[in-house]
């Protein structure tokens, strides 16, 4: 799969762009799903899970945050990450990527457990 080629005819969340590389659509991967999301300036994405795919993110560029709600203490805990950090994702965990950077877009790109993009966007993270 080319660069030029990724398809963005994937499940997507508000505030953000998926593009997908591998997938049962792109290539008829079986049991993996890979690709990129982009975060523009200044902008999240929706609060949302990818139900019982884990999701591995290594960020390509720029500085997100990723936004899960602590199990423990209800409270929201952030992961600010830079570029070459890689950040794991359990199944069916909520959580939202921010991109707080007023001038560059954040780029990750992401490896999940599933062929299928599942997205399940949420009305919070308390959902």
């Amino acid at each position: 799969m080319r660069a030029g080629e990724l398809s963005a005819d994937t499940a997507q969340s508000g505030g953000m762009q998926r593009f997908a590389a591998i997938s049962g659509k792109t290539v008829g991967s079986e049991k993996l799903w890979m690709g990129q999301t982009h975060v523009q300036p200044g902008t999240r994405s929706s609060d949302h899970h990818h139900g019982e795919a884990e999701t591995a993110i290594y960020v390509l560029s720029g500085n997100p945050e990723f936004v899960f709600l602590d199990p423990e203490s209800g409270e929201e805990t952030r992961i600010a990450a830079s570029p070459g950090d890689y950040i794991f994702v359990p199944a069916y965990t909520p959580h939202r990527e921010e991109n707080n950077d007023p001038q560059n877009e954040a780029v990750v790109v992401l490896a999940r457990s599933r062929q299928e993009a599942i997205v399940v966007n949420l009305a919070s993270l308390r959902t």
